[in-house]
């Protein structure tokens, strides 16, 4: 039996091989990015218009849709930019009057997530009916997202997994081409339809504008468009090898391999250091997952209809099983590890409540294996009609949990991994105050609510340096109630004066003053805003 096997394992090893080094010469690090700060910052008063806005983000981003609302409510569209590294740059326009405006922006981290926002700032003063921003989300856009995400599953995992299962686990079986074929086409019309919902989420448009062009090409410009491609040359070798009976094993082995590396392609974990680690590991999980599960249907329809390569077959089958689900499991314990981080993110965050629905599905599969194995398949194989009736019905209901794993791994599209919500959560807030006769760089780390860590570089305001004697912060947050309280920092050996354990209690807008005592006699008072986030 080992002997038997050893194709299959060769296969996968030479799949695996190929696909660690074509996933190692893509060597941009895909990540999902995040807001890191804004210019103006948002809610601040400015006395003249801007020329220029900036948004500097964790990582490289491409600019999807960027635009200014006027206090009157009509939009303008901001098409002068520049990329600077993570710093996206736009230019203003010159006509700006007085009153509230919003700058409204969208963009595309290298993983193919948009991401988007605004800032809103007054020029002179506050608008008296300030324009409306509100949050929207387009339900049948991204109903669209997850089912075609899902049928890109199926075409993969039923549909290639299948293939290779059935020629290089499996051959002699004769029945199961049919489902997949069909899952090939579901598969083929998931990946082709997911661009253009794609290009929908990317740019912000609702589902009317599916059909125009520039939707498309948005869609498929985002790194989800080199999923598709990889996707749909697996699909088309496998379809290849439905037809055509010569050199079936090795388009079954080509198809594997290209699925395997469309999912590693694009997505939250495909964003994740260390890359050599992560993607290999994508690739490896989906691989295995693709051999078992897609096996599971062919065996099925071969067992129900008494194929006579059915108990020889079923044999090998689990055989290979405890390598496919040791594979899986390594894999995805690398991958949750990585993105979860903490054992807490699975409670307190969106991913890790779809990563325990997951997990639970999977639990419930495993368990059906499990009894498919030990109780059920050495009673097939000598022949029990009752054992083999129910071993099938086992592979039907665990088919029907694979598409519901399928439902749920297609709901990480909208819920940012605990490692990415953890960095931007890190990431510090920070201000230039700059007056005639001192300047301040202050640094709040993290840039969020609760306890913070506060320093400053005080300089004169030529850039010269400054031996001020001493040095205190002021905060408050009048909007929220909360009156002035003071802060005394002590200068630290590199010259920057910090106070540690400042507690901010509440996101928004916080006025801060720096208070620079520059002699007995002379004290220079240096106020700004810095946006504390949630």
């Amino acid at each position: 039996m080992a002997d038997q096997l050893n194709p299959v394992v060769s296969s996968l090893r030479s799949a695996f091989v190929a696909a660690v080094l074509l996933l190692a010469l893509a060597t941009e690090a895909w990540a999902h990015a995040s807001l890191n700060a804004t210019e103006p910052t948002d809610g601040s008063v400015l006395e003249s218009a801007p020329t220029s806005y900036s948004l500097t983000f964790s990582e490289p981003v491409s600019p999807l849709a960027l635009k200014l609302i006027r206090p009157d409510g009509s939009a303008t569209a901001l098409d002068r930019f520049s990329l600077k590294g993570n710093l996206l740059e736009i230019d203003a326009p010159g006509d700006l009057g007085r009153g509230t405006h919003v700058f409204s922006w969208r963009v595309v981290s290298e993983d193919g997530h948009p991401i988007g926002g605004s800032v809103v700032f007054s020029i002179g003063g506050a608008s008296a009916n300030a324009p409306l921003i509100e949050e929207h989300i387009d339900w049948t856009v991204r109903t669209g997202l997850w089912l075609s995400k899902i049928g890109l599953y199926v075409g993969l995992f039923l549909g290639v997994g299948g293939f290779f299962a059935v020629r290089m686990l499996m051959p002699g079986i004769g029945r199961g081409r049919t489902s997949m074929a069909m899952a090939l086409a579901i598969g083929t019309l998931g990946a082709v339809v997911s661009i253009g919902f794609q290009g929908l989420d990317a740019l912000g448009a609702p589902a009317a504008r599916l059909a125009e062009p520039t939707i498309w090409s948005a869609g498929f410009g985002t790194s989800h468009g080199r999923t598709v491609l990889a996707a749909i040359a697996a699909f088309a070798a496998v379809a290849l090898g439905l037809v055509w009976r010569r050199l079936q094993n090795i388009l079954a082995t080509v198809g594997l391999l290209a699925g395997g590396i469309a999912l590693a392609l694009s997505g939250h974990a495909s964003a994740a250091a260390p890359q050599w680690l992560m993607r290999p590991a994508i690739f490896l999980h989906a691989s295995a997952i693709a051999v078992w599960i897609g096996a599971l249907i062919p065996l099925g329809l071969a067992l129900r209809h008494r194929d006579p390569a059915a108990i020889c077959s079923l044999r090998r089958f689990s055989r290979f099983v405890p390598y496919a689900v040791c594979a899986l499991l390594a894999a995805g314990i690398v991958l949750a590890v990585v993105q979860v981080e903490q054992p807490r993110a699975f409670i307190e965050t969106t991913y890790g409540q779809v990563f325990l629905v997951k997990l639970a599905l999977m639990a419930g599969l495993f368990l059906l294996a499990a009894v498919n194995r030990w109780s059920w398949t050495g009673p097939a194989v000598s022949g029990d009609v009752a054992a083999t009736r129910r071993l099938t019905r086992s592979i039907a209901v665990e088919t029907l949990i694979v598409l519901l794993i399928f439902g749920a791994a297609a709901a990480w599209r909208f819920t940012p991994p605990p490692r990415t919500l953890a960095a931007a959560a890190a990431e510090p807030a920070s201000i230039h105050i700059h007056t005639a006769k001192v300047m301040a760089d202050l640094t709040i780390t993290p840039g969020r609510a609760g306890p913070v860590d506060v320093a400053a570089v005080i300089t004169t305001g030529d850039f010269g340096g400054l031996d001020a004697k001493e040095v205190t912060f002021v905060f408050a947050n009048p909007t929220a109630g909360i009156e002035q309280f003071k802060r005394q920092a002590e200068q630290s050996a590199d010259g920057t004066w910090r106070a540690e354990g400042v507690v901010l209690p509440l996101a928004g807008q916080w006025t801060v003053r720096i208070d620079v005592l520059i002699s007995d006699f002379d004290l220079a008072r240096l106020d700004g805003q810095v946006n504390i986030r949630r």
